[in-house]
C-alpha cells in the first residue's frame, strides 16, 4: 500500500513514516499543500494523510481541490484542530475520516487500513490464487502446508504483485511501491526480495515469471 502524507512537521512525519514502513507500506512525506496537489494528481495513492495548516495551500483547499478533480483517493485529516467546526469544514470538503493529534499511533494504522478497504477497485478481503489464500485483512498468506511466513517486505511485493497480477511490474515501480517515490532503491534488493518470495510461493501453484529488462508478474500455473 502507498500512502502520501503531507505533513510540516518533519519530526511527526518522520514517526509516521517510521511506523508505517515497518509494516511494510510505502510513505511518501510532503510538507506543501501545493507540492503535495501535483504529486498526488501525478502519482496517486491508496490513502492520502493531510494535515490543515500547510504551507503553500491549506489542507482544506487540497482536498476541494483533489475532490473537484474526481480524484477518490481516501483521504484522513491529521491535524491539531479538533473544533466541531473544523471537523465538519473537512468532511464537508471531502475528506473520509478526522483524526486530532496527539494520537496513538496505532491508531492511525488502524484507521488507514480502514480506508484503504473502501477503495472499490482493491480485491476482496479474502482472495484465492492457485493452491493459496491471501487474507487481506489479516495480511496473511496460506499455502497446501499451512501458513507462510511472510517477512515485511515480501508481504509488501506479493501484494503488490497481487494488484497488479497478469502484468509486467517494473523494478522501479516495485522500488517505489516498498519504499516510497524517489528513495534510493538497490535493484539488487528488488531482485532479491524477488527471489526469496519466489521460493516460499513454490508449493501454491503461484509463480513470479521474469521478463527479461522489463521486470515482474505474477500469476498461476496448472498443478503438475
Amino acid at each position: 500500500m502507498r500512502v502520501v502524507l503531507v505533513e510540516d512537521n518533519e519530526m511527526l512525519a518522520s514517526a509516521v513514516g517510521s511506523a508505517f514502513r515497518d509494516l511494510g507500506y510505502a510513505l511518501d512525506w510532503l510538507a506543501d499543500g501545493r507540492e503535495a496537489d501535483a504529486f498526488l494528481a501525478t502519482e496517486g495513492a491508496d490513502v492520502a494523510i493531510i494535515d490543515i495548516n500547510l504551507p503553500g495551500m491549506s489542507g482544506f483547499d487540497l482536498i476541494a481541490e483533489l475532490r473537484r478533480r474526481k480524484d477518490p483517493t481516501p483521504i484522513l485529516v491529521l491535524t491539531a484542530r479538533g473544533d466541531t467546526r473544523d471537523r465538519v469544514t473537512g468532511l464537508d470538503a471531502g475528506a473520509d475520516d478526522y483524526l486530532v493529534k496527539p494520537f496513538e499511533m496505532s491508531e492511525l494504522c488502524a484507521r488507514v487500513r480502514a480506508l484503504a478497504r473502501r477503495r472499490p477497485e482493491l480485491k476482496p478481503t479474502e482472495e484465492v490464487i492457485g493452491r493459496a489464500t491471501y487474507s487481506r485483512s489479516a495480511r496473511r498468506l496460506h499455502g497446501p502446508e499451512g501458513a507462510i511466513d511472510l517477512p515485511r517486505r515480501e508481504l509488501a511485493l506479493f501484494e503488490h504483485l497481487l494488484d497488479h497480477r497478469g502484468r509486467i511490474v517494473s523494478k522501479d515501480e516495485i522500488g517505489d511501491a516498498l519504499y516510497g517515490i524517489g528513495t534510493p532503491v538497490d535493484l539488487n534488493a528488488v531482485e532479491l526480495l524477488v527471489s526469496r518470495l519466489r521460493r516460499k510461493l513454490k508449493l501454491t501453484g503461484v509463480v513470479i515469471s521474469t521478463a527479461r529488462g522489463l521486470g515482474y508478474m505474477l500469476d498461476t500455473r496448472d498443478p503438475a
